[in-house]
């Protein structure tokens, strides 16, 4: 059946009562659509860590949620961290590991990214691995350095035989809270190269490649054979962006545009 993953990361742009707020109004459009009833678009939501229990109620049924980052332990004297244990216990599903904004405002390594991925599929946890290229470069080129990071990243789950779902989100550093996004042409040809990629991980079954990187209703439509879905961020915060990507969603399966595998 043909089939989207979109997710959205709330980062901290919202307090609790407007994430509460916001989730309801998503909450109440994913009941709704039939883009999400009948299958074609699954959904997985993001907020703060505070919010995440509030979350997992209004969002029961409509989509996963999960945390914006994980600890690389499960526990232990790690004042103001979160265990992937934990963030498992209370019902998540995925969690973002890696993003950019981690790397350049918190120093996080590859050795870090590394760690982390194995603490988020070490707790059956899909890790939202955030991959891409500092600087616009040829699409081979930017495809090849998100392939090596998809692979460094998976090195220790894969040495200690840990396997799952990976959601790998390509995101062009250069992208990230621009006004637009990466040329729908530049995205495609990158996108096609890492999914190849991404599809022969044998040992990470039914992972996918999505595109976030100042996502926005409408790109969907024009990236729609070369990506699974979406990462989206700011473009998501008013509901009413979200059900016109639903929208897109629902009219690309039910042309069948494309297929899930």
């Amino acid at each position: 059946m043909p089939r989207f993953l979109l997710g959205v990361s709330l980062k901290m742009y919202f307090g609790h009562a407007q994430t509460v707020e916001w989730c309801r109004a998503v909450a109440e459009l994913g009941r709704s659509h039939a883009a999400v009833r009948e299958g074609h678009a699954e959904l997985f939501v993001i907020p703060t860590y505070l919010s995440v229990p509030a979350a997992l109620g209004i969002l029961d049924g409509v989509a996963r949620v999960g945390a914006q980052d994980l600890a690389a332990a499960d526990s232990g004297a790690f004042t103001g961290e979160v265990s992937g244990a934990e963030i498992a216990e209370l019902g998540c599903g995925v969690v973002e590991v890696g993003h950019a904004e981690r790397r350049s405002l918190f120093g996080e390594t590859d050795d870090v990214v590394r760690a982390k991925a194995l603490a988020a599929l070490r707790n059956g946890l899909s890790p939202v691995l955030c991959v891409g290229e500092a600087a616009r470069l040829a699409h081979a080129d930017a495809a090849r350095e998100c392939i090596r990071q998809i692979d460094d990243a998976l090195a220790s789950a894969r040495a200690a035989g840990r396997s799952g779902r990976v959601i790998v989100a390509y995101e062009p550093h250069w992208a990230i809270g621009a006004s637009e996004p990466a040329e729908p042409a530049y995205i495609r040809a990158v996108c096609s190269l890492v999914r190849e990629h991404v599809q022969g991980l044998t040992d990470f079954r039914d992972s996918a490649v999505i595109y976030g990187g100042s996502a926005r209703p409408g790109l969907l439509t024009e990236i729609a054979d070369d990506v699974d879905g979406l990462f989206l961020g700011r473009f998501a915060h008013r509901p009413a962006s979200l059900e016109a990507i639903l929208d897109e969603a629902l009219a690309l399966a039910t042309a069948g545009a494309r297929y899930w595998t």
